[in-house]
């Protein structure tokens, strides 16, 4: 069948006016277009779609079903042209962004909650993975923003900090130092500790390693877990301490006291990495969102 979108609006126009005169002018056509646009479709499907006298105009059975149809069609158009063009402006995507433990306990989700009010016809597909698969997946184009542990430096990644944590003392209810207000890094050099395995939290214990040599030792892991929920659920079966990140009391989990390190200045930065492609609008809209967020402090 030869016909298309605009034999599909002319009679649309006309049925919904049942005037031929009436449709010509409001689609700015002369009427013999009209006509002859509306005769060809129905000379293409076989069958009449208006009943015509001299005074009045119908919709035949047919054509009433066709309507119903070419209303759907029509309607379906519009949305996928303003989808288009909401898409080739930044305004509408997919976004795939990484996350860590840190960024979701932290700030990504005021991050992403004032992001989809801004655009709310970009969809975010949140993904879990410590900082070195983000970093492989963005590298490899499978993910569109990594929210990981910092610092990283990378000549084909830009990079915005987002975050920023203490780091604190995670102890059991029971253990001698939790009535303490705070502590010293250096009364925890004897403790067994609980922490995120060595493959996959290798960022965070690069800086943790630093920290505890400054305090003279190297923490003895006896235990280690993917990720924080499974660190914290050790604690609380005492099976030993651990340090986290400030953001950590967010998780608030019974059996858990959190204490500032008080000796301990540095701070620990979760940033935001992507790759620069003006290809996908969607990514320039969420790059120059982030890069005016204010950095977030979850310190003590």
């Amino acid at each position: 069948m030869k016909f298309g979108l605009r034999h599909i609006r002319h009679f649309a126009a006309v049925a919904e006016d049942l005037h031929y005169r009436k449709a010509a002018e409001r689609m700015n056509i002369a009427q013999p277009v009209l006509t002859r646009s509306v005769q060809h479709l129905e000379k293409e499907l076989g069958v009449v779609l208006f009943d015509r006298t001299n005074r009045s105009v119908s919709l035949t059975s047919a054509g009433k079903v066709f309507l119903q149809g070419c209303q759907v069609t029509l309607a379906t158009m519009e949305g996928l042209v303003s989808q288009t063009l909401k898409t080739h402006s930044g305004e509408a995507g997919h976004l795939r962004i990484g996350y860590t433990d840190f960024a979701i306990s932290g700030e990504l989700p005021k991050i992403l909650k004032s992001f989809r009010q801004l655009y709310p016809d970009i969809s975010v597909e949140p993904l879990h993975g410590v900082t070195s698969s983000q970093l492989d997946l963005i590298k490899k184009d499978k993910l569109d923003f990594g929210f990981v542990t910092g610092p990283i430096s990378h000549e084909d990644l830009e990079t915005k900090t987002v975050q920023e944590d203490n780091y604190v003392a995670i102890l059991y209810d029971n253990h001698p130092l939790a009535k303490r207000s705070s502590v010293l890094l250096s009364e925890l050099a004897n403790e067994d500790f609980v922490l995120g395995s060595p493959s996959a939290w290798q960022h965070f214990h690069d800086h943790l390693h630093r920290i505890c040599r400054a305090a003279g030792f190297v923490p003895k892991m006896v235990q280690h877990a993917f990720n924080s929920e499974g660190i914290f659920g050790l604690v609380a079966c005492e099976m030993g301490i651990s340090i986290h990140t400030s953001c950590a009391e967010n998780y608030l989990r019974k059996g858990l006291i959190f204490k500032k390190i008080r000796d301990v200045s540095d701070t620990i930065k979760t940033i935001s990495i992507w790759r620069n492609d003006p290809a996908f609008p969607a990514r320039k809209a969420f790059a120059d969102f982030l890069k005016q967020y204010p950095v977030g402090a979850t310190q003590q």
